[in-house]
């Protein structure tokens, strides 16, 4: 259990928030959410004490322990791989070298056969003599394998380092748990695995993260930080962005009597209410939906970009086809003899175990990069955009935000550029802003503002919610979904990959999967599991 009392967070003149009162209670997990500095992150650095609040305080309930995912990637780097995990319950590890060091003791008294006694007692309550089986259980789970395990911290990479810390930050089911951005480098398995695990969780969690399907599959309630206001809601990410924008809609149609608003609103309660009980997500083992009173769904004051991808001309037959590309990178095969036809209309996620394989393939069919072998040919009526993963090339300069933009049309008329960056939520004070001082979000909103610019009617995006805020992830999925031309995309996002793509390919040094199959169908497919264990493993 989490209690805030009377909190407030300050920066000088700025209040983040204030006034905010709230209880966090066992066996639920509080997706919290908000736009970009709204202070997400530093709410629950207030909650875990890494810095203090301007006014308020936090308990905890007797004798609870908690525990915090580090962001500091260099803490632990002359630690052994487990022994980093196992710091994550401070107690035991100190319990265990209290231990070693009475037992070391040459002049053994009995005092301190009385205070061994005393701590194994305590060590078996914290089931101590598991605790370096459930570290390395956690690790393997967690992609880090065995060999690695007792390897020293500052020889893995940064995506290993955060596993770990992710590990550190579970062991020992700790009574509350804050999690800040956990799925960030994980793979799309890996982030499966901690759905499930954390659905299972039986005590207090607080996540913030981008992961709309995580946070629905493993959310009981809201907390939304926006205008200065924390406010707990029931129910996952969905039921929030859903029943606020039914509530939006609502504030806005004037004429609509009470009782009718009234009824509508209690129909989308039931009608979603229905939809959890029956989904394998986390949220079905609650009924707060349920109890939820209609007065309690509010619209949301939030600002949505507006991006619209429109066609300038309708693809013709031919969209693409490429015959036997093989690519490879620093001597590591990544894909080979990759053969398909995309269909007009089709909206294909590429996936791979290796990251870097759907980059080297659309740095290829975008032309940057040569295949070691194989051709390509985009049909003569595309027009396709492409959003890179690495968009920093694009910012190396000190044009203005407005200048940088007319660099990629023949209009550069001051309402049409305008029009394109107020779209993605630009101020017109911003946009004198020279682009290389921009952040990642920023620059991501400008490379789809560049895009759209096109009119394109084919996508290549990679990665695309990297760096966007969930309101920019959730305008682009709403536009991808209804768009009417071709994509061909890889995504860590699921809901992204669900709700937009229609096939599959997956890129693997053996060959390609091709199936025409939504995501959900893929993974869960126990002959396509054989099947990709296979292409990888021979």
């Amino acid at each position: 259990m989490i209690e805030v009392a009377d909190f407030k967070i300050q920066f000088g003149k700025r209040v983040l928030f204030q006034d905010v009162n709230l209880k966090f209670t066992a066996g639920n997990c509080y997706g919290v959410i908000g736009a970009n500095g709204a202070g997400k992150s530093t709410f629950l650095k207030a909650i875990s004490g890494e810095m203090d609040a301007t006014a308020g305080k936090v308990s905890l309930g007797p004798g609870e322990r908690l525990s915090v995912l580090s962001q500091d990637h260099f803490a632990f780097d002359n630690d052994m791989v487990i022994h980093a995990v196992l710091k994550g319950h401070t107690r035991l590890w100190e319990i265990m070298h209290e231990k070693e060091a009475l037992y070391s003791k040459t002049d053994f008294t009995d005092d301190d056969g009385m205070k061994a006694a005393d701590l194994e007692q305590k060590f078996g309550d914290m089931d101590g003599w598991n605790a370096e089986n459930n570290a390395a259980t956690l690790l393997s789970n967690l992609g880090i394998k065995e060999e690695f395990h007792y390897t020293p911290m500052k020889e893995l990479s940064g995506k290993q380092k955060v596993r770990v810390l992710l590990a550190q930050a579970l062991f020992g089911k700790p009574d509350n748990l804050l999690l800040d951005e956990p799925t960030n480098d994980l793979d799309l398995e890996t982030v499966s695995w901690l759905e499930n695990y954390l659905s299972e969780y039986e005590n207090t969690v607080l996540v913030v993260s981008h992961d709309r399907h995580f946070l629905d599959a493993i959310s009981t309630h809201t907390v939304d930080i926006d205008f200065g206001k924390i406010k707990l809601f029931a129910g996952n990410y969905s039921f929030w962005y859903q029943s606020s924008q039914l509530a939006l809609r609502q504030q806005k149609a004037q004429n609509k009597k009470a009782e009718e608003k009234k009824a509508e609103l209690q129909e989308f309660i039931s009608r979603f209410s229905a939809n959890v009980k029956k989904s394998k997500q986390a949220t079905s083992r609650k009924k707060m939906i349920e109890k939820l009173n209609i007065e309690d769904i509010e619209p949301s004051t939030r600002k949505y970009p507006g991006i619209i991808f429109t066609p300038e001309r309708e693809a013709g037959d031919k969209i693409l086809d490429v015959h036997g590309l093989t690519a490879s990178a620093d001597g590591t095969l990544l894909f080979k003899d990759v053969e398909f036809t995309a269909a007009k209309g089709e909206k294909i996620i590429f996936l791979s175990r290796d990251p870097r394989a759907m980059t080297a393939f659309f740095e290829i069919i975008n032309g940057n990069k040569k295949p070691d072998a194989g051709t390509f040919q985009w049909g003569q009526t595309i027009t396709p955009a492409y959003l890179p993963l690495d968009n920093s090339a694009y910012f190396n300069s000190e044009l203005s935000l407005f200048d940088w933009l007319c660099q990629f049309t023949n209009d550069t008329t001051d309402f049409y550029i305008m029009s394109y960056l107020g779209k993605m939520l630009f101020a017109r004070e911003e946009v004198h802003k020279p682009v290389n001082v921009l952040s990642g979000g920023e620059k991501m909103r400008c490379m789809i503002s560049k895009m759209m610019l096109l009119n394109p009617n084919a996508l290549v995006l990679d990665t695309p919610t990297n760096h966007l805020d969930l309101e920019s992830i959730q305008a682009f999925n709403n536009n991808l979904v209804k768009y009417p031309g071709n994509i061909f995309m890889s995504s860590h996002d699921h809901e992204f990959i669900q709700t937009v793509c229609n096939r599959i390919i997956e890129l693997t040094p053996n060959g390609i999967i091709d199936k025409l199959m939504d995501y959900d169908d893929y993974v869960s497919d126990e002959r396509i599991r054989e099947q990709r264990m296979s292409m990888y493993s021979k």
